[in-house]
């Protein structure tokens, strides 16, 4: 089951499950849009790869036992332990390499 995290691990900012600005990559690090675009470059500071639009999990229940009441997002709050300066120097070493390749 996806961990909807609610909160950008750099930013700190909300990240409700219906947030429309979550990013999450491969492990479901999850950062705000704003962060993967313009601190990130799109590069993950703990695993490398890429970012992808996290998914909303339904508010409603249209199956039996399927909605985000049954499956509640997270409470936990993440954020990175890197600095700043050692997320630029990550990102700037593999920005350019597609996440596919990384």
């Amino acid at each position: 089951m996806l961990e909807l995290r609610p909160n950008c691990e750099s930013c700190d900012k909300d990240l409700p499950p219906e947030s429309t600005e979550a990013c999450i990559c491969t492990y479901e690090c999850t950062f705000c849009s704003n962060c993967v675009s313009n601190l990130l470059m799109n590069v993950c500071p703990n695993c490398g790869g890429g970012f992808s639009p996290r998914p909303i999990r339904p508010k409603k229940e249209r199956r039996v036992g399927v909605s985000l009441l049954h499956q509640p997002a997270s409470m936990s709050r993440v954020n990175t332990k890197y600095t700043a300066a050692e997320i630029t120097d990550f990102s700037n070493a593999v920005k350019d390499i597609k996440p596919e390749n990384r």
